[in-house]
């Protein structure tokens, strides 16, 4: 196996953010005060539309000069060394355009050579290997137009991977792909992640799920949260409670109470609703003790007064639901 390009300090973070902020205009600040460090594993960054998540990530990938403060990447400043950073980021946007009429892997080694790979065979054997890794071996001469969406997506952390960056950052990974291809990719992430630092900002909190080494909440600007999930979750605990009423109440509990999530059980409806103890409720209610992560999401934005905000982070189904409702108006 390769081996992976290693970090000027390997004591120390691969990320390091201290003190960014980045105004767009004038004394209106998108990002404020971030301070984050991130060393190897797999991270992801979480908010709502507009909360500053793609201009932290742009100012990472050295597009971007934060007004004040600083960020280095594997010991280089973003700023005065910006091409020693540039060596050692891989990068996946949102929209990865990938040659429909070219086979996978001359795609992935067009792009190790543009790279500055010029030994042929060092370049084909680490094409080679980075398709492995990604799952996309047994394609590797299949044309980009006959993927689905999901090998799509490895094809875009593959070319992002060929020159083999100790950081990879990738934006929105998964969204219209189905349960099993988003399933299929989390894997791929958590297993890079064992050697590198990995950064995946998203608005699907599911996706954030097992593996994920830590969590980052990004919030009006300001750092809101960073933690592992398994301490997310517990923060969550006595905020999510379980209330369960007839068809014909569920619009009273609705305009009393911050909704969580709703399930129909027969006659009646399960609500699980934001609160700070059971006693607030007129009907009986039971505090749920393992709430989702995305029930947890829901619940620290509450507490924060933007549950409206959060509705935007769609949780699995929802995005599931969007992407058959694109399918059927094609069809139609």
């Amino acid at each position: 196996m390769t081996d992976v390009a290693q970090p000027q300090s390997e004591n120390g973070p691969t990320i390091d953010i201290e003190g960014v902020t980045h105004c767009y205009k004038k004394n209106q600040p998108v990002l404020s005060e971030i301070n984050l460090s991130l060393g190897a594993g797999f991270f992801g960054l979480l908010g709502a539309n507009g909360a500053g998540k793609s201009t932290l990530m742009r100012i990472i990938c050295t597009l971007l000069k934060p007004t004040e403060g600083s960020a280095k990447v594997c010991g280089f400043d973003v700023i005065k060394e910006c091409h020693q950073v540039r060596q050692r980021i891989g990068y996946l946007p949102q929209e990865f355009g990938a040659w429909r009429l070219h086979r996978v892997e001359e795609v992935v080694d067009t792009l190790a050579a543009l790279s500055g790979m010029n030994n042929k065979k060092e370049r084909r054997a680490r094409v080679a290997e980075v398709l492995e890794e990604v799952g996309l071996a047994e394609v590797a001469d299949r044309k980009v137009k006959k993927l689905s969406g999901g090998m799509v997506r490895r094809l875009g952390v593959a070319q992002a991977m060929v020159h083999n960056p100790p950081v990879l950052v990738v934006d929105e990974p998964t969204v219209g792909l189905d349960p099993e291809e988003r399933m299929r990719f989390r894997q791929v992430m958590t297993n890079l992640g064992r050697e590198r630092t990995i950064l995946c900002s998203t608005h699907i909190v599911a996706d954030l799920g097992s593996g994920c080494s830590e969590i980052a909440i990004i919030d009006d600007g300001t750092l809101a949260f960073q933690g592992t999930p398994t301490k997310f979750l517990t923060n969550a605990v006595g905020s999510v409670f379980e209330i369960k009423v007839p068809t014909e109440s569920a619009a009273t509990i609705e305009s009393k109470h911050e909704i969580v999530s709703r399930t129909f059980d027969g006659a009646n409806v399960v609500f699980r609703v934001v609160g700070k103890s059971a006693e607030e409720f007129s009907t009986d209610a039971s505090k749920v003790e393992k709430p989702t992560l995305e029930e947890a999401y829901l619940a620290f934005m509450a507490k924060r007064g933007k549950l409206e905000q959060a509705d935007q982070t769609e949780t699995v189904a929802e995005d599931s639901k969007r992407k058959r409702r694109r399918k059927k108006a094609k069809q139609d």
